[in-house]
């Protein structure tokens, strides 16, 4: 049987088992032309010049988490955030580094930073934008209190010293390199004092503590046990304002999130960075690929996010659809559970390891639009080593070391995936697979942000899931997934525990000497190929889908995010 069909006789058998773990509701595929765009773009010249304007939409297959920049780690939130607030440093498509936030920068010293700010710029709510919103949104990530999953790209921060109103040094534990990257990523986009003022203020309230933002600030800043005090009580209420509020200095203002279906903004017309040739922009979560590329050719959305290769034909031969494809930093793995048996013995993870074609996957699912992994790296992401030893497709050698364990007859396991069908049709590929080895596998799916909670609380057997090295450095690739400080929602999954890497990737964030750095990571990805607390899979492409017969100037990165900056209403 053909890769094709057997993908297809597969995924018609899973079905059944997996209505019984998601309680998703059927998806309305009938196209409301009145959506977004398309009323304003119906006249639209085919010819593609543009210069009008009208309300974008953008289909999204997965939920926002949250408008809260400290609040999660997840894309779909990314891409929207990203549009609301401005970072210090920005990342343009190309990955380069140029000013955000922050006119320039440099390393006056081994562990501190100066940053020159932009001056004129004002957040929507109409306050002007100083050091002193720098120093409280990286005062706040760190906060114990808020206990944020994107704390670990800002912990080698230890003080924030605000010179003026527009300069601000940036002191760090130790020589940290990557630190404008990290800047660059849109958890680290500026808000407004103002609202995370209003944000400590509701949590000491709602907690019943007598005290004000400022009082509290200053407890923080001493440290010891009554700021620990303090911290038990408070933080189950913090982000109750920022996660439903924002005040950035982007061209996008929140107008309203309405969870499972939609996220609006509008225009901020006293955005600094140029003009913008659309009005409101509403991301709609449209989960069902068929459904999505649906309302792209009708006009309801204007682009559509994350098409599958399935559709990508479908979109780049359309009258009026383009498809953008962009090389990617993104890894995707099958993690597993180390903290479940008999997932803890490192020879059942490298015959599972052993027993997967990561390009079989790649051509039958993705169309090889995509390359195969061959450590949790991608090839772009500096401190890849492309002279590693890479896991190969052996089912011999998977044999053998499963019979070396105590689960030498197989053994009853499930994996977790979200909604998306690529990664389903991935699950059944390896379910497939793993079946020569005895090892019977469940496929079990689940709504995103379930699949994340659960994850991260370690209640799974396998999961697959995906990292975008969003910094394109070696540091944030790794370190979140694989240290022992990151087990749970920051990244480590796999709740996987190794001294000597942990060592090698404190090594790689501390060391200034380049050469000495791309040598930590080249070790530290060695033992985690030899030590698989994943199966590293492939490196798919991002695309999008645009509904070229009314928007021009849609751009995807190598990061997945769908840049506006350009995008205009065909006249």
């Amino acid at each position: 049987m053909n890769k094709k069909k057997f993908f297809l006789f597969f995924v018609l058998v899973l079905t059944l088992a997996l209505a019984a773990c998601t309680d998703d509701s059927s998806v309305d595929e009938e196209v409301d032309e009145s959506t977004g765009g398309g009323e304003e773009s119906s006249d639209a010249d085919a010819s593609g010049e543009s210069g009008g304007t009208g309300d974008l939409t953008v289909g999204l297959m997965e939920d926002v988490v949250t408008v809260d920049p400290h609040g999660s780690n997840d894309s779909a939130s990314a891409q929207v955030r990203r549009n609301v607030y401005e970072t210090l440093v920005f990342q343009g498509v190309d990955m380069a580094l140029e000013p955000g936030l922050a006119t320039e920068w440099e390393a006056t010293e081994d562990d501190v930073w100066n940053f020159q700010l932009r001056e004129g710029t004002t957040f929507h709510s109409g306050a002007e934008f100083t050091g002193e919103d720098v120093k409280a949104t990286l005062d706040r990530v760190r906060d114990e209190a808020i206990a944020s999953e994107v704390a670990f790209l800002f912990e080698m921060i230890s003080e924030v010293e605000v010179v003026g109103d527009y300069e601000v040094n940036l002191h760090t534990e130790y020589p940290f390199a990557p630190l404008p990257s990290h800047l660059a990523h849109n958890t680290g986009g500026i808000i407004s004092k103002d609202l995370i003022d209003q944000d400590y203020q509701a949590a000491l309230d709602e907690a019943g503590v007598d005290m004000t933002a400022d009082e509290y600030y200053d407890l923080r800043a001493e440290g010891g046990s009554e700021y620990e005090d303090m911290v038990e009580q408070i933080s189950e209420y913090t982000g109750s304002v920022i996660g439903t509020e924002s005040d950035g200095t982007n061209h996008l203002q929140l107008e309203s999130r309405s969870a499972g279906e939609e996220v609006v903004l509008s225009r901020f017309d006293d955005f600094q960075g140029g003009e913008r040739n659309f009005e409101n922009v509403t991301f709609r979560v449209i989960p069902e690929n068929g459904a999505r590329m649906a309302e792209l050719e009708t006009g309801g959305i204007q682009i559509a996010d994350e098409v599958d290769s399935s559709s990508a034909p479908r979109v780049a031969e359309g009258q009026d659809t383009e498809l953008f494809e962009q090389e990617s930093v993104r890894m995707n793995y099958l993690g597993f559970n180390l903290e479940k048996e008999p997932f803890d013995d490192e020879r059942v993870r490298q015959a599972i390891s052993h027993a997967i074609d990561r390009d079989a996957i790649v051509e039958g699912v993705y169309d090889n639009m995509g390359i195969s992994a061959q450590s949790p790296l991608a090839p772009d992401v500096w401190g890849y080593d492309e002279d590693l030893e890479s896991v190969s497709v052996d089912m011999e050698r998977a044999q053998e070391l499963l019979a070396e364990t105590e689960v030498a007859d197989g053994f009853d396991t499930t994996i977790w995936v979200n909604d998306d069908q690529q990664i389903i049709d991935t699950a059944v590929y390896i379910q497939e697979q793993l079946a020569d080895l005895n090892i019977n596998v469940e496929i079990e799916q689940y709504e995103w942000g379930t699949f994340l909670d659960r994850t991260a609380n370690g209640d799974h057997d396998m999961f697959i899931l995906g990292w975008t090295t969003v910094t394109a450095d070696a540091d944030y690739g790794l370190y979140a997934l694989f240290h022992s400080d990151s087990h749970g929602a920051t990244g480590n999954r796999s709740f996987y525990t190794n001294e000597e890497v942990d060592a090698l990737l404190d090594e790689g964030r501390t060391e200034a000497d380049e050469d000495t750095r791309f040598e930590a990571y080249s070790e530290a990805q060695q033992l985690l190929i030899d030590d698989a607390p994943a199966a590293y899979l492939y490196h798919t492409n991002f695309t999008i889908g645009v509904n070229s017969s009314q928007i021009s100037g849609a751009e995807v990165d190598p990061v997945g995010n769908i840049r506006l900056e350009n995008v205009s209403f065909n006249e």
